[in-house]
């Protein structure tokens, strides 16, 4: 599953976006970090990997509701034409 881990300190909170299992804690041990979110500052920061996060979309990971509207209004940039 594809969702955030809550990081940052009290009423600060800094997001990171990362591949879990389902079953595992919200704030426990990720495989892999993909990317971060940070909804304090003005305007909002996002910084996704969009390639990891395609691979692990294909190997059958799921994203979370929020993940999912984060990916929709931050699309990959497209590639320059060489």
């Amino acid at each position: 599953m594809i969702r955030l881990a809550r990081f940052g300190a009290k009423k600060k909170p800094s997001y990171r976006v990362v591949v879990i299992d389902k079953e595992r804690a919200r704030d426990s041990r990720s495989v892999e970090v993909v990317g971060f979110y940070n909804p304090i500052s003005q305007p909002p920061v996002v910084s996704l990997k969009h390639e990891r996060i395609d691979y692990w979309l294909k190997s059958g990971a799921q994203p979370s509701d929020t993940v999912t509207r984060l990916l929709k209004n931050n699309p990959a940039p497209a590639p320059v034409p060489a």
